[in-house]
C-alpha cells in the first residue's frame, strides 16, 4: 500500500465518526437508524485499523511498537478520562455533593472502565479494546504461521460468541446489565471479537484498497437484503460490541462486512471525483469528537433544546474547537490527541 495517506480512508472514518455521534442521540428516531448504524460502524473502525497494520518482524522493534500504540491510544484515553472526571467532580462539589463514598465508588467504576462506565464515558471502551486488539494481533503475526493465525482467530470468535450466549441468554435481561454480570477491566474480552474484524482488514487489504464493481454489488445486495428482512421482521439482528451482544454466528461477519464494503467502495468512488475535505477535517479531530460528544450534550442539554441535528452539530463542532485549542495552546497538546510519533535515528528503523 502506498505510504501516502489515502483520502478515502480519512473520509470514511470521518463519516463513521458522525455515525458514532448520531448513534448516541438520547432521543427517539422514527426510522430505526440507530439499530442499523450499530450493525457495522464499530466493526468498520476495527476493519480500517487492521488495514494499516504492519507485522513487527525485526528484532527489537516489538517493545517500540507497543510503546507507540500506548502513547497514541492510552495517553489520550487517560488525558480525557482525567479531564472529564475533574470537570464532573467540580460540578458535583459545586452542587453540594460532599459524600466521599460516592466519589470512591465512582472512581472505582471509572478505573474498571469498559462497559461498566456510562454517561460521559460511554465511548471510552473502544480505545482500550482497540489497544488490546492491536496487542493480540501483534502477538499472532509475530509468533504464528498464517494457518495457525486463522485457527486462533476462529477460537477467539467462538469464545466471544460463547461469552455472548452466557450474557444474553443465561444471565438475560438488558444487554447493558447482563454484560456487566461478567467482570472484565477495560473491555479486554471484547478484543476477542474485535481482533477478528481487525484481521479481516489486514488479510483483505487488497480488496479494501480497491473495492471492485463485483465486490460493491455483492455488498449492496447483502446489505439491502438484510435491511429488507429486518423491516419485514423476518430477522431481528442486533450487534453491540460494547455489551457483548453478538446475535448470530454467521451474520456477525456477513452484515458488518457487507455494509463496510458499501461504505468504503462508495467513498472510493466519490473521492476519486470530488473532494470531501470537510469529512477529512472531522477525521482529523475524531479523537476529541469521540471522547467529548456525549459530555458536550450532558453540559448543554439543561440550557438548550435541540433534536438530532442540534445534537450532532454540537457533538461535532464543540469537540473540534476544543481539539484545536488543545493543539494550539496546551504544552504537548498533540500528544494528548494521539499525535505521538517515535523519533527516527540512524540506528532505529521507523515503526509504522
Amino acid at each position: 500500500m502506498n505510504k501516502k495517506r489515502l483520502s478515502w480512508v480519512d473520509v470514511t472514518k470521518g463519516f463513521l465518526m458522525i455515525l458514532v455521534v448520531i448513534g448516541h442521540y438520547p432521543g427517539q428516531l422514527d426510522f430505526p437508524l440507530s439499530k442499523y448504524i450499530y450493525w457495522f460502524h464499530m466493526p468498520a473502525f476495527f476493519i480500517l485499523s487492521g488495514l494499516f497494520f504492519k507485522p513487527v518482524v525485526e528484532k527489537g522493534l516489538l517493545k517500540l511498537s507497543i510503546h507507540k500504540r500506548f502513547m497514541q491510544l492510552i495517553v489520550p484515553y487517560l488525558f480525557f478520562l482525567v479531564s472529564i472526571t475533574l470537570i464532573r467532580y467540580g460540578i458535583e462539589i459545586g452542587s453540594g455533593n460532599t459524600d466521599l463514598s460516592w466519589y470512591i465508588n465512582d472512581l472505582s467504576t471509572i478505573a474498571v472502565g469498559g462497559r461498566f462506565v456510562r454517561g460521559a464515558y460511554g465511548v471510552f471502551w473502544f480505545v482500550t479494546t482497540l489497544f488490546f486488539t492491536y496487542l493480540f494481533f501483534l502477538w499472532l503475526t509475530k509468533y504464528f504461521s498464517r494457518t495457525k493465525q486463522f485457527i486462533i482467530l476462529a477460537i477467539f470468535y467462538i469464545i466471544a460468541h460463547f461469552e455472548s450466549i452466557i450474557a444474553m441468554h443465561v444471565i438475560g435481561g438488558k444487554p447493558s446489565e447482563a454484560s456487566q454480570a461478567i467482570p472484565m477491566i477495560w473491555n479486554i474480552d471484547v478484543a476477542l471479537m474485535a481482533v477478528v474484524y481487525f484481521a479481516l482488514g489486514y488479510y483483505m487489504k487488497d480488496i479494501w484498497t480497491n473495492v471492485t464493481k463485483r465486490w460493491m454489488i455483492a455488498g449492496v445486495v447483502v446489505s439491502v437484503t438484510a435491511v429488507l428482512l429486518d423491516s419485514l421482521s423476518l430477522i431481528d439482528y442486533r450487534l453491540s460490541m460494547k455489551f457483548l451482544r453478538y446475535d448470530h454466528f454467521l451474520l456477525d461477519l456477513v452484515i458488518p462486512l457487507s455494509f463496510t464494503l458499501v461504505l468504503v467502495g462508495g467513498f472510493q468512488f466519490i473521492t476519486s471525483r470530488m473532494s470531501l475535505n470537510w469529512l477529512q477535517h472531522v477525521e482529523k479531530h475524531s479523537l476529541s469528537i469521540m471522547y467529548l460528544h456525549i459530555f458536550t450534550d450532558i453540559l448543554l442539554n439543561d440550557y438548550f433544546t435541540y433534536g438530532i441535528i442540534g445534537f450532532t452539530a454540537f457533538g461535532l463542532f464543540i469537540p473540534i474547537i476544543v481539539s484545536i485549542i488543545i493543539q494550539k495552546m496546551m504544552p504537548h497538546g498533540k500528544l494528548f490527541l494521539g499525535g505521538f510519533s517515535p523519533k527516527k535515528t540512524a540506528t532505529t528503523p521507523a515503526i509504522n
